[in-house]
């Protein structure tokens, strides 16, 4: 959706002063300030159920269980990440999960033999993305992510806050490293995915997601055989966004 000069500078305007007002807090006092202070009632977590989700899913079901989740379900996930989602809805009693998938009618037309992803993969992510992604995210004015700069070169310019179409995102854990994420989950006693002792540092969907090798990027195993770096849970005026920023 295209925003007039004048919304995209508001929002502009309101990212830098979001910045500035929680740039210096912690996670969990940043993620409490937006969930009950500034935007109750019109945030969300956008989560993959990856890797390292379990950090902002622990963190945010402390503060209230009832945030929205929204889980974007292409049909083409790991079997392994699946079972993970619904562990750790029941373990940190995550009361307001969303699971979004694409219309059939969509599949039928864009993907009928599934094999769209070998060929277009930027395709295949918009209709199973990009497209409920955008109707998820309606009600909302400001959403989650759990993008972290160590992760690929490509996220290395992320920023706390920043636009995207009408919404403010919000990335709390850009600055975490690894070694900070594998605290967390030891602190908190929280499972790993499955996957990752399997060489995953980085999941996706089942086609585009292969184990990484030793010395590359987290996200290399993420669409290796191209030149895309995000999927469709980030865009810019309805298109996929390509960099990580």
């Amino acid at each position: 959706m295209q925003l007039e000069t004048n919304q995209r500078l508001e929002l502009t305007e309101r990212a830098a002063a979001l910045t500035r007002n929680y740039e210096r807090l912690r996670t969990h006092d940043l993620l409490r300030g937006l969930l009950t202070e500034d935007y109750p009632g019109r945030i969300g977590l956008v989560s993959s159920f990856g890797a390292e989700a379990a950090v902002t899913l622990h963190m945010v079901a402390e503060i209230d269980p009832y945030t929205p989740v929204i889980f974007l379900d292409t049909w083409k996930h790991f079997p392994e990440t699946l079972a993970y989602r619904d562990d750790l809805v029941t373990r940190l009693g995550l009361c307001n999960m969303q699971t979004v998938t694409p219309r059939p009618v969509h599949l039928e037309v864009e993907d009928p033999d599934g094999n769209l992803s070998a060929r277009d993969p930027d395709r295949c992510c918009h209709f199973r993305k990009t497209r409920p992604m955008l109707q998820a995210l309606r009600a909302m004015d400001c959403w989650i992510t759990g993008r972290k700069r160590h992760q690929a070169d490509t996220r290395s310019e992320l920023t706390l806050f920043e636009v995207q179409d009408r919404w403010i995102k919000v990335n709390p854990l850009l600055d975490w490293s690894p070694d900070d994420v594998a605290a967390y989950y030891r602190t908190h006693d929280l499972p790993p995915h499955p996957l990752t002792s399997q060489g995953y540092p980085s999941i996706g969907c089942v086609p585009c997601t292969r184990p990484v090798a030793p010395g590359e990027d987290a996200r290399a195993g993420r669409w290796s055989d191209s030149e895309k770096t995000e999927c469709g849970i980030h865009f810019e005026n309805g298109k996929i966004v390509r960099g990580g920023t």
